[in-house]
């Protein structure tokens, strides 16, 4: 390997972020947030474990498991309800317009080789705001709607460039500005 593509493969390494890195790691209580901000596209990606919402990472096995499953999917799929997920700066004029989310060992029954994975929910949202550049902050409602969240490690990237930040439940609001 030559001088200048081994300077080239440190280089990239280098690009890609702790967070990004500490994404492969499976932590109860934690949810990676990926903020993303372009044009007039406010997005969001939630990664996170499954126990840190349900208390269990596997196939629902009781009725009560099942409808916290259920219960779970529906709120992170349908429009916000009582306590919102995600709050816009009002000013920006956001509207969601696109919700997924894939947990599918809460999907479908599994067979017995999965039992005992350690499965993880992913969700991803779509904001069209029509004045993107009042977009100042993003409020959370995920620690009120689930206690068993203790942090969430947030990533932006923006017109003003990238940020970390780490919340908790006291502080749970993004910045979205420098």
């Amino acid at each position: 390997m030559t001088a200048k593509v081994l300077t080239m493969a440190l280089a990239s390494l280098t690009l890609i972020s702790g967070p990004a890195l500490a994404g492969m790691a499976h932590e109860h209580g934690v949810v990676k947030l990926d903020v993303a901000i372009e044009g007039s596209t406010l997005s969001i990606a939630i990664d996170s474990a499954l126990d840190s919402f349900l208390g269990f990472e596997r196939a629902p096995r009781t009725d009560a498991e099942r409808k916290a499953a259920a219960d779970l999917l529906t709120r992170l799929r349908g429009p916000d309800k009582g306590a919102p997920l995600f709050s816009p700066d009002a000013a920006a004029q956001c509207t969601l317009t696109k919700a997924e989310v894939d947990a599918p060992v809460l999907e479908a029954p599994k067979p017995a080789a999965a039992q005992g994975v350690h499965a993880d929910l992913t969700a991803s949202y779509t904001y069209t705001c029509a004045r993107p550049g009042q977009l100042k902050s993003l409020g959370l409602g995920l620690f009120d709607v689930w206690r068993r969240l203790g942090r969430i490690d947030v990533q932006v990237a923006g017109p003003q460039g990238q940020s970390r930040q780490t919340l908790t439940r006291a502080a749970r609001s993004i910045k979205l500005e420098r």
